[in-house]
């Protein structure tokens, strides 16, 4: 194989699985580099005793907290990355997140970009990825170029009875947006059936909307693209200036090899694209490459969530839950000034899930009000913020187009660019920054 492309993308999750779908009809070679395979399609995708108890999809990295006290991160390597085993919930941000925010613990930066300059790839992201929604329920919705490609996925009885109660109740409810292939028109052909196996479980009938299914395989489709799996990089190399980055060395199938490409792109995820910049230091870059700033690895962020199950005197036989969200609290409410957050269902608790979290069935009784979940920090499915993008170089580790600042053909497009992570699934905006770089990275290929 030749071993030289235009364009070189390290890994292929929502980041650079958008990015190699927008590039593929350019016609320039591209090699996606992934660590790891495509996730086995068997049944104990909806088995939730393999999935949440053993772990079965769990990569088996160790990593530190400050304290250096060790812990299995819950990230999964496969082609998709960690859209694989996502909730499939696409929101945006809201318009006012691009802006300075004050919460109650301090201030919220500003991007460098406005929420009108990513709108247009919102859309174009929202289109990709096939997201059922409605627009205009929700008062703190941003303003859309578009309707929804495809519409709300309904609620079942007990979800829109919930509904109407919260409207009832002065709240705002609305559809949550959903990325899955379901078609409730014509069920006969529909890829979902509405199971409720979709948050947290891979999808064993391809019916979800990730980033394996609505970008890489459509890119592959192209014959300029390669994909090569179990291939991890290891460092990127520069040249003798160390102002451009020559090859990347990676190990594939337990040997050292290298790839050469004229433009490269780190798409690990936050966490691990910052490592592979900072493991990559050379005489030039003594504190890791696009490193100036002394800011790779740092501003990471994930959701400060929990989780609620609530014990109701009222069966609730819903299958597919996650059709309903509330952004009633998002900036704040009477009596407390600052943001709050998103509220959104959960996917429908199973038995085994809930006994790996210490809820023993000979429990479940007595606990009449609500189990509360904390997500502890090996919960790092929302993991961002390590490679802030940003118009100063002092401050930030990339330029407003994603690229390094001190290398002129390095790009991360991965959930590491972000100034801020808002209260929603920050997939969306790491897909339509793709999408956007991509367009910037195909007027450079010209």
């Amino acid at each position: 194989m030749d071993k030289h492309f235009d364009v070189i993308i390290i890994g292929s999750g929502a980041g650079g699985g958008t990015l190699a779908r927008q590039l593929a009809p350019s016609g320039k070679s591209i090699l996606i580099l992934e660590r790891g395979d495509w996730l086995k399609r068997e049944a104990q995708n909806w088995d939730a005793e393999a999935v949440f108890v053993q772990n079965r999809y769990v990569s088996p990295d160790t990593w530190y907290d400050r304290h250096g006290r060790a812990f299995q991160p819950q990230v999964h390597y496969f082609v998709g990355g960690a859209t694989k085993m996502f909730g499939a919930a696409l929101f945006r941000l809201r318009r006012e997140d691009f802006g300075e925010l004050r919460h109650h613990d301090g201030v919220s930066p500003a991007w460098p970009i406005s929420y009108d300059e990513l709108e247009p790839y919102y859309t174009r992201a929202e289109q990709m990825y096939h997201v059922h929604g409605l627009r205009g329920q929700d008062p703190t919705e941003p303003p859309a170029s578009a309707p929804y490609p495809c519409p709300p996925v309904s609620h079942e009885p007990r979800m829109q009875h919930l509904f109407t109660d919260l409207i009832a109740a002065g709240y705002h409810p609305f559809h949550a947006p959903c990325a899955i292939l379901l078609n409730e028109g014509n069920m006969a052909y529909s890829a979902c059936i509405r199971c409720q196996t979709c948050d947290g479980f891979p999808c064993l009938v391809h019916a979800k909307a990730d980033a394996e299914i609505s970008a890489v395989r459509p890119a592959l489709e192209f014959s300029n693209v390669t994909l090569m799996r179990n291939a991890k990089a290891l460092k990127l190399d520069t040249n003798g200036t160390g102002t451009a980055i020559t090859q990347v060395v990676g190990e594939v199938a337990g040997e050292q090899d290298t790839f050469r490409g004229d433009i490269v792109v780190v798409s690990c995820g936050a966490a691990n694209s910052a490592k592979l910049l900072l493991m990559s230091a050379n005489d030039k870059h003594p504190n890791g490459l696009a490193n100036g700033s002394d800011q790779v690895g740092r501003n990471y962020m994930f959701h400060n969530s929990q989780a609620a199950v609530a014990i109701s005197r009222e069966p609730n036989p819903t299958i597919f839950q996650k059709t309903l969200a509330l952004n009633d609290f998002y900036f704040g409410t009477d009596g407390f000034e600052y943001p709050m957050g998103n509220i959104q269902m959960t996917g429908k608790s199973l038995g085994s899930m809930l006994s790996h979290l210490g809820m023993h069935p000979d429990r479940l009784i007595s606990r009449d009000i609500y189990m509360k979940i904390d997500i502890p920090i090996a919960g790092c499915a929302h993991q961002a913020g390590t490679c802030r993008f940003g118009r100063d170089p002092r401050t930030s580790v990339l330029d407003v187009n994603c690229k390094a600042h001190e290398l002129d053909n390095l790009y991360v497009v991965d959930t590491s660019f972000f100034v801020s992570i808002g209260a929603v699934n920050p997939s969306l905006t790491a897909i339509a920054n793709s999408i956007r770089v991509g367009d910037h990275l195909l007027q450079r290929l010209r």
